[in-house]
């Protein structure tokens, strides 16, 4: 009885030996891609950021992608833009990026320059705009390819200015206007509500500032310093000023908010009537709130203050292991009608021509009212600037410290500039 025991065990073992041994060879086959007739599958890791609207119009497409193409199967990344280049910065660093990246203008230089992206040279762009498609480029060469055209200004809650029964902003405003009218309105509000969020430690919001001033943009050709130092400290004891009124958010207010979070972005809480915002993330707002806001060309001095840009880019990263495939979904992506209709204007105004025509017909009026302040920034736009290589850490993180710190009184604008000229000489290049 024991030798039989001892057989039956003997042959469950080896049984149980031949099925490991054969889902190991299946698995190293679907990891590797078979190549039978129907061809090789392979998954393709993506990553983006956003609000829930574009979450869900991009998952849409992807799986319209998978219907089309049934080889292929994605893993999905996404989250909202606070930890995003955080994570990216890890992964791209440990050679684990995913295959597709959403990139951003003020980051492509870095990770250009530190051969983290793959040229695309399988992405027919053919019907893209020019200048968008050179926004993309290093050294010549296309490492991201634009996804949306995309204009920078002010979005303001158009239900409450005109429950309070006060004039909308109009195109042709100043930053004077701008001003005035949060201190007129101001009164008007209850307790724990201001006119505008403070801008002291956004460096994309004084950029447009300096601009208007005619100083420039915050770098210039060569990467170095240019933030104007008389035109930064109006600035921020405008702010200081706005600050002491009651008119801006206070500091640990401001410090607090979740950018696109229904519950904490200052404007979806209604907490701000007015904060800055780039066209493309009108929907994020407009989807929380129908028919609530509206968007509005930046204030000028004496120049314009507002550009244009690239609202993002689809990039690869240099250590994918399906480069080929990746471009193919990107191609996909900005030319496909059936993916642009499910799209819409969630990642900005479309970038091909012929889809734009066939599309802006049938647009809502959230999507009139981003390509109505692309064409009232277009006639006497500035020029766009990505920055330098470490722009986009200098940006979010060194700059933002320093007006912290400034908002907070825990320095004086004086010295807080020389901190800034510091900061940004130890951070970039």
């Amino acid at each position: 009885m024991r030798k039989n025991t001892v057989k039956k065990w003997l042959v469950l073992l080896m049984a149980s030996v031949l099925l490991v041994s054969l889902a190991a060879c299946s698995a190293s086959s679907n990891s590797a891609g078979s190549s039978d007739e129907k061809g090789s599958s392979s998954k393709l890791r993506i990553v983006w950021w956003g609000s829930q609207e574009r979450h869900d119009a991009t998952i849409k497409v992807l799986e319209l992608y998978k219907e089309k193409n049934p080889d292929i199967t994605f893993e999905m990344e996404y989250s909202g833009w606070d930890g995003y280049w955080d994570k990216l910065a890890t992964q791209s660093a440990a050679k684990n990026a995913p295959d597709i990246i959403q990139m951003d203008a003020q980051y492509l230089q870095e990770y250009a320059t530190r051969n983290q992206l793959a040229e695309l040279d399988k992405v027919n762009t053919g019907d893209v705009d020019e200048a968008l498609v050179d926004s993309g480029k290093y050294n010549d060469k296309l490492y991201a390819v634009a996804l949306g055209n995309n204009a920078y200004g002010m979005v303001y809650n158009k239900s409450a200015f005109e429950k309070l029964g006060v004039p909308l902003p109009e195109s042709g405003w100043t930053w004077d206007d701008l001003f005035n009218m949060a201190k007129e309105i101001q009164p008007k509000l209850e307790e724990g509500k201001y006119v505008l969020r403070d801008f002291t430690f956004d460096a994309s919001i004084y950029e447009m500032y300096q601009l208007s001033k005619g100083k420039g943009h915050l770098s210039k050709e060569d990467g170095s310093f240019n933030i104007d130092k008389q035109t930064w400290l109006e600035w921020v004891n405008t702010f200081k000023e706005l600050r002491e009124l009651g008119v801006v958010t206070p500091p640990d207010v401001t410090v607090s908010e979740q950018e696109y979070d229904p519950k904490q972005d200052l404007l979806l809480n209604n907490t701000v009537l007015i904060k800055q915002s780039f066209a493309a993330q009108f929907p994020s707002y407009d989807s929380v709130q129908p028919n609530t806001f509206a968007l509005v060309k930046a204030p000028m001095s004496k120049d314009a203050g507002g550009y244009l840009k690239p609202s993002m880019f689809w990039s690869v990263s240099e250590h994918s292991k399906n480069k080929e495939e990746a471009q193919k979904f990107i191609d996909f992506f900005i030319n496909d009608p059936e993916a642009a209709e499910i799209l819409g204007v969630s990642r900005g105004i479309p970038v091909s021509k012929t889809i734009l025509d066939t599309m802006k017909e049938n647009f809502e009026q959230s999507q009139l009212s981003q390509l109505t302040l692309i064409e009232e920034t277009a006639p006497d736009a500035q020029t766009f600037n990505g920055g330098p290589k470490g722009w986009g850490d200098f940006q979010n993180n060194g700059y933002r410290q320093v007006g912290e710190e400034l908002s907070f009184g825990q320095i004086e604008p004086e010295a807080a500039y020389e901190q800034l000229k510091q900061v940004f000489e130890d951070m970039i290049n």
